[in-house]
């Protein structure tokens, strides 16, 4: 092996990618064997299923910038349509083949132009979107949440939480995660990195005067 190639293997071996991988296996684990008509549950994604969430993360980790670019280009640099494109290409026929394909991105380093800890948040934002609704629950380990909620609360890249945010004080209940001044939202990391990425089902699972305000900025999905 090359220096290079071994810099390149010495990369992907740690970081931030095995803990995406961590998720995906994890998930793709939880998928395993569920009925063919629970791949139609709504996510937690607007208008999504959940096999459809689960191919848009299949679609996250097979994209290189320049196949980004290049789809950014074909849809007139409309994002939303080129996410639907993506998605469409990575949907399966049925549940079992839309679960195939994620699980053969699992290792995946693949990825468009986005930070790692925006993939990291995409394998654990998106995982909920789809256990949630299913019913499914995984533990996730502190230390990765704590982290993760770090990054949201100072991105507004691809998710606008810094500025969902604002003006409000962030208190983890189950870590050390803590930010902001201002009215409280409390809760479990997991949750208040789901409400900082715009997920009201998770709005319940909070409490504090902050609360309120926060649900004026996630948009409700009744």
């Amino acid at each position: 092996m090359t220096d290079s190639g071994q810099k390149a293997r010495d990369r992907a071996t740690t970081g931030v990618w095995p803990l995406i991988r961590t998720e995906r296996a994890a998930l793709a684990n939880d998928l395993t064997g569920i009925a063919e008509e629970r791949w139609e549950t709504p996510s937690l994604c607007a208008g999504l299923t959940v096999r459809e969430v689960l191919a848009h993360l299949t679609a996250g980790a097979s994209l290189t910038p320049a196949r980004w670019f290049a789809g950014v280009i074909r849809c007139r640099f409309d994002f939303d349509r080129q996410v639907a494109l993506r998605l469409a290409e990575q949907l399966g026929e049925d549940g079992a083949e839309t679960l195939e394909r994620f699980r053969r991105v699992v290792s995946s380093t693949t990825k468009p132009p986005l930070p790692k800890m925006a993939m990291l948040g995409e394998a654990i934002v998106h995982a909920e979107d789809i256990r949630r609704p299913l019913g499914l629950r995984r533990d996730y380990p502190i230390t990765v949440l704590t982290a993760l909620a770090g990054y949201y609360q100072g991105a507004d890249m691809v998710v606008m939480a810094k500025g969902r945010i604002g003006g409000l004080r962030l208190e983890a209940t189950d870590g050390p995660f803590a930010v902001g001044s201002g009215p409280l939202v409390s809760g479990t990391t997991l949750a208040l990195i789901m409400a900082m990425t715009g997920r009201a089902a998770y709005l319940a699972d909070l409490s504090g005067d902050g609360v309120s305000i926060l649900r004026q900025r996630v948009p409700s999905q009744d």
